[in-house]
């Protein structure tokens, strides 16, 4: 059997080359290279009209959502604050019906950074716009300790604690429909996971796995993609029970909304 077809999200933008500046499709390469280690074939796709959304469905084996700019926060019915990036209408249109079209048919995705609130925001959720000192460096990504529950696909695969690569100002509030915690900071107040209920392979993390060193996430994605129907996660050897969090107290969440450990949402 070949290498799954994996497609990967991409921003435009303009971009110089030569004496040439033009609008081009952009993807940080590191998403290239790590699908490909992971043995997948990737492809970049661009945010095009909403009827090519069907077409790419049909083509790839699984998805990837990747990082970029702040959603328009009119699509969760909240006005923009400052710190929240000028939006781009097209790409945010494009991945929201790519990623509930994904929903629908099963297709095994990967939402990184960005993609994650695409994810909440396609199942009906909202964001908190701004988290205040949460991201030390605007264009850096820095080591960032996330928990992870036991009972999910990533707390089986990565264990009960991970500390990885992340650069995110924003959060997940209300979830949406179908979705379930999976992973949140040490002190409970922001969620930096999510996981689809009954998906073969959905998965929403706010750190950039493309960026680090550990290959599991994407192989197991990678592997996903391969198989009909998805691939269960190989259990981590050392998954443990997480250690609950204090009570989450701040911007993070509803209390209603907390998850059996005690992280908000």
């Amino acid at each position: 059997m070949g290498r799954p077809i994996i497609g990967i999200t991409s921003e435009l933008d303009a971009a110089r080359w030569g004496d040439w500046v033009r609008e081009a499709v952009l993807s940080p390469v590191s998403y290239i290279r790590a699908i490909e280690r992971a043995g997948g074939a990737p492809v970049v796709i661009p945010a095009v009209p909403l009827d090519s959304v069907t077409a790419y469905i049909d083509s790839f084996d699984g998805l990837v959502f990747t990082g970029g700019r702040d959603l328009d926060p009119a699509l969760y019915d909240q006005q923009r604050l400052d710190e929240t990036d000028e939006p781009e209408h097209r790409r945010d249109r494009f991945e929201l019906a790519l990623m509930r079209a994904a929903l629908a048919a099963n297709t095994p995705f990967l939402a990184i950074g960005r993609g994650l609130h695409v994810l909440a925001v396609a199942r009906g959720g909202t964001l908190t716009q701004h988290l205040p000192d949460h991201r030390a460096d605007r264009a850096r990504y820095a080591p960032h300790d996330v928990i992870l529950g036991a009972d999910s696909r990533l707390g089986r695969l990565l264990g009960d604690r991970v500390q990885v690569p992340a650069c995110h100002h924003q959060a997940p509030y209300h979830l949406g429909q179908g979705l379930k915690v999976a992973g949140w900071s040490p002190d409970g107040e922001v969620t930096e996971a999510l996981e689809v209920d009954g998906h073969p392979f959905g998965v929403g993390v706010h750190w950039h796995p493309e960026e680090g060193d550990d290959p599991r996430l994407l192989a197991s994605f990678v592997l996903a993609a391969s198989e009909p129907g998805g691939q269960p996660p190989v259990k981590h050897p050392d998954a443990q029970p997480p250690a609950k969090p204090a009570k989450p107290a701040g911007p993070a969440g509803p209390a209603e909304e907390k998850p059996k450990a005690g992280a908000r949402r």
